[in-house]
């Protein structure tokens, strides 16, 4: 029993030190990196320029692979089921890592258990805009009309469960007004039906709507940040309109498989935060009309765990769930 104790412990401190002394080492091979959505998204730009970048610092390739299907859940599970050495990581937004498990209780992975929190919230709001036609010509013209009229206006979205449904389904339950949710493929048809009338209003992302309110085709009436947004420092925020407390901001971030040795994920996120703070990268991400905030892995994840609970809680309350 002696020996059998002593083997044991041998083994057991030789496992110990294999992980450090092979994570040293990292990266000694390409890193892959999942996006869990189609290709021609706002990601692509990001996770290909901090590829280029860690290529030249870190010595490896960085593969963009997508993998779109199931709302980001193929793509996610793919990355969940990969080994945990920062080969196979994800870069996604909010969607995927916590408003698609919340609006499908079955889904097959859950953000604390599955995967680990890398870092760099790059993080981006949305506009509310209407079409350049509309009586509306700030926030609270738009729920005086909403009351007048309950029912009358509707808005548009990218999709059941997007950031647009979801501001609007935050905006109709803050504001107390009756307005009606008209889901499309995407941001592009949506928009084009706003400018042209067919919708009343739409909670767009910024960076797809900028170019259609600084030409005139749309109008902006408020951002959904807790401050002004640099892009339209001349349009309120929603919360300062007459609705306290209303935020709604979407992020993407870093993530990997649960289990990476820790001394890998600072390796990552120490060389990502680098990146982002070079005046490469915050061209880069201004060019995106992307905020980028510093943090450890921690961080991010008391970010995720918080905005999980905040729109759980809209999703269970607007009865958004798996089927609609």
């Amino acid at each position: 029993m002696k020996r059998r104790h002593l083997l044991n412990t041998a083994l057991g401190l030789g496992a110990a030190t294999a992980i450090p002394a092979w994570s040293q080492s990292y990266p000694n091979a390409s890193i892959k990196v999942i996006i869990p959505s189609a290709p021609g998204g706002l990601t692509d730009p990001i996770v290909r320029f901090l590829g280029d970048a860690m290529q030249r610092s870190m010595g490896q390739s960085v593969v963009m692979e997508h993998r779109a299907g199931g709302g980001g859940i193929i793509g996610m599970q793919q990355v969940m089921r990969s080994a945990p050495d920062g080969y196979t990581l994800v870069m996604c937004s909010s969607g995927p890592m916590f408003l698609t498990p919340a609006m499908h209780p079955a889904i097959p992975y859950s953000f604390k258990r599955d995967f680990t929190p890398i870092g760099s919230l790059l993080t981006f709001e949305n506009v509310l805009a209407v079409p350049v036609t509309s009586k509306a010509n700030s926030v609270a013209d738009l729920i005086r009309m909403a009351k007048e009229k309950p029912g009358s206006v509707n808005f548009a979205s990218a999709g059941i469960g997007a950031s647009h449904h979801l501001s609007g389904e935050l905006f109709k339950r803050m504001a107390g007004v009756d307005i009606t949710h008209v889901p499309y493929k995407g941001s592009a048809p949506a928009q084009t039906d706003l400018i042209a009338g067919q919708v009343q209003m739409m909670f767009a992302n910024i960076p797809a709507a900028i170019n259609l309110i600084k030409t005139g085709r749309l109008r902006a009436l408020a951002v959904t940040g807790t401050q002004r947004n640099a892009a339209l420092p001349d349009v309120p925020t929603v919360a300062e309109s007459g609705i306290p407390g209303f935020s709604v901001i979407t992020a993407v971030a870093l993530y990997g498989p649960a289990g990476i040795p820790r001394d890998i994920v600072m390796k990552l996120n120490n060389e990502v935060n680098r990146i982002w703070a070079t005046p490469e990268g915050k061209k880069t991400l201004d060019g995106l009309y992307l905020t980028f905030t510093k943090g450890a892995p921690e961080d991010l994840g008391a970010w995720v765990d918080a905005e999980t609970t905040k729109w759980t809680a809209v999703i269970k309350a607007a009865g958004i769930k798996s089927g609609d």
